[in-house]
């Protein structure tokens, strides 16, 4: 089998403004890839560029994907391990837009092998639930918001935090006070606050029952990580301070956290976050699963991904709930109040409405 074109879109989808410690969002900046090979299969991929953690933009993915379409224009996609070798050696870094044609390989691997996604990856179905995250705002209207995702059935709150600690203590009073002792709440605070800052955020929020923490600091502060983890009465969770596995077994070799998100996103894709998995569930840590603003389509490739790991066992798939104003994606994964569940269709299952991708600006390679 051979690659024979490549279509490639900045699939842009409207969403409601999305604010985090570094940054807020205005529409998510995705990247779709759809390739064609010479035996009449057809594999997508998708990637969501977050400026502010991954240093990628759109447009950034968009002019990578062109030339990684001609590198790989002519080659077989089933051998995955020798593909992303290919891009690797091309660029450094550029992982968001590596993700998408990692999703690709993946794709047109399972639908040869006449298999889901999951099934091709050696696991199994098994209950994935999400949490929903919660944008940093005033307490007060974080406080709503939280009430009116327990309402809806969501037992598991993603709170964005980072800006200042004073006020970010509030929100935590402000939400807990709100939903009660029996709602599990996860904090996120995108690298915004010092070590001293951390330390005194972290040792306040205590009495709120916070199951964890993730990214504290600034990356450029790893080496104050094994020493915030000894002081923090809250577990730490490493997030942006991993993007590939010999960032896992640097953290881990330090002891600078307990936890591990993994995100395509940051890892190039499949191919290289099933290996921080196996450095992770090899040294006994748990990991999450988290997204960026992805689609349904890269997020069933996600719940794909995490049925076939048991180590990771939180998951942060919920960005398809985060105020995006289309769902453009053909079949994958539904969600049924906080479980997320896919088909049996080959592949990733998912694909994106034709009619949508006409609007966008694109280009065949």
């Amino acid at each position: 089998m051979k690659f024979t074109a490549f279509e490639i879109y900045k699939y842009s989808i409207p969403t409601e403004p999305f604010t985090i410690a570094t940054g807020t969002m205005h529409f998510a900046q995705n990247l779709f890839v759809r390739a064609h090979t010479d035996n009449g299969l057809s594999g997508v991929g998708e990637c969501s560029a977050f400026p502010m953690i991954v240093g990628e933009t759109q447009a950034t993915c968009y002019e990578m994907a062109k030339d990684f379409a001609a590198i790989w224009k002519g080659k077989d996609p089933l051998q995955i391990a020798e593909r992303m070798a290919e891009l690797h050696l091309y660029t450094a870094g550029n992982y968001t837009a590596k993700s998408a044609f990692d999703l690709v390989l993946y794709d047109l691997a399972a639908k040869h092998a006449g298999l889901p996604l999951y099934k091709y990856l050696g696991g199994e179905k098994r209950k994935i639930v999400t949490d929903l995250t919660i944008g940093i705002d005033t307490p007060e209207n974080m406080a709503a918001s939280a009430l009116k995702h327990v309402a809806d059935g969501f037992t598991i709150l993603k709170i964005k935090l980072g800006k200042s600690p004073e006020e970010d203590i509030k929100r935590i009073k402000s939400i807990r006070n709100a939903v009660g002792p029996e709602i599990e709440l996860r904090a996120d605070a995108n690298q915004g606050w010092s070590f001293a800052d951390a330390v005194y955020t972290l040792t306040e929020l205590a009495p709120y029952n916070i199951s964890f923490c993730e990214q504290p600091m600034r990356t450029f502060n790893d080496e104050l990580l094994p020493e915030l983890c000894r002081l923090s009465p809250i577990p730490i969770m490493a997030d942006e301070s991993v993007y590939t596995h010999r960032d896992a077994e640097r953290i881990i070799r330090n002891k600078a956290s307990k936890y591990i998100n993994i995100k395509f996103a940051k890892s190039g894709g499949i191919h290289e976050a099933g290996l921080i998995s196996k450095v992770a569930e090899q040294n006994g840590l748990t990991c999450m699963l988290g997204s960026m603003l992805e689609s349904r389509l890269a997020l069933t490739a996600n719940v794909h991904f995490a049925m076939a790991h048991s180590n990771i066992r939180f998951f942060d798939l919920d960005t398809a709930l985060l105020g995006q104003l289309a769902d453009p994606v053909i079949d994958g994964f539904r969600y049924n109040g906080m479980e997320l569940e896919i088909t049996d269709l080959p592949g990733i299952g998912a694909d994106v409405d034709q009619a949508y991708l006409d609007k966008l600006e694109h280009i065949t390679v």
